[in-house]
Parts: C-alpha cells; sequence; structure tokens
C-alpha cells in the first residue's frame, strides 16, 4: 500500500513504523506526515500520543476518532516549512456528505526528550 502522507514510499517503509512506535519521527515534517497518515488509517492513539502532553486536555481522544472516521483522507500538500518546528500544510478529505474539503493549517510542533509533538495550529479559511 501506497503511504497516505503522499511521500511516494509503501507505508510500511514510511508512516508504519511510526505508529507502531518502532521508531520516532526525525523532523516536524515527519511527525505531520505521519500524523496524516493517523487520520487516513485511522488511528486516533497515534494521532492523541503524538500531541504535547500538556496540550492533550484541550483534545478529546473520542472526536479525534470520530473525525478520523467520518472522513475519507486523500491528500496532503506540504505547503512549506519555515523553520523546525513548523510546517504549513494542506489536508484534503472527503467529508460525511460527500463534499470535498480542504484543512489548511500552520503547525507548530515541539521537540521533547528525542521525540516531535504537535502543539498547535493556525487555521486558514480557504
Amino acid at each position: 500500500m501506497i503511504c497516505p502522507c503522499c511521500s511516494g514510499k509503501t507505508y510500511e517503509a514510511c508512516c508504519q513504523p511510526f505508529h507502531k512506535g518502532d521508531k520516532a519521527t526525525p523532523t516536524a515534517e515527519a511527525l505531520m506526515r505521519s500524523r496524516f497518515s493517523a487520520f487516513a488509517i485511522p488511528n486516533a492513539d497515534y494521532l492523541w500520543e503524538t500531541t504535547l502532553p500538556s496540550k492533550r486536555k484541550f483534545h478529546d481522544k473520542g472526536e479525534l476518532q470520530e473525525w478520523t472516521e467520518i472522513n475519507t483522507w486523500t491528500r496532503l500538500e506540504i505547503i512549506r516549512t519555515p523553520a523546525l518546528n513548523q510546517v504549513e500544510f494542506k489536508a484534503y478529505y472527503t467529508d460525511q456528505d460527500g463534499k470535498l474539503q480542504i484543512h489548511h493549517e500552520f503547525s507548530y510542533f515541539q521537540p521533547v526528550k528525542g521525540r516531535w509533538y504537535y502543539v498547535s495550529g493556525d487555521f486558514f479559511e480557504d
């Protein structure tokens, strides 16, 4: 299977080792890609685990799982990575009503003890 993160690699050679905990993501962009794949698979546990622990209280794991399941995540476009801890991206998906949607976000990440975590994001209206 081709990895949902649009890297062009197979899932086994790309995001699966991160999802299984066999490897830590080496960069914020790699974490962003693996998180998109977790939306597509779906894998809310991974999304929860890769959110900065101090920020998890602002998210609900059940809602994350539902969001991953009711939408069909089709494509990730990395717009830019202006700093080591920042990634602007567009995530394309089809919602539960069959309508194409674009989630455009400028995300912030933080490394802690050799692991990258999602911190927060600024959202754009496209």
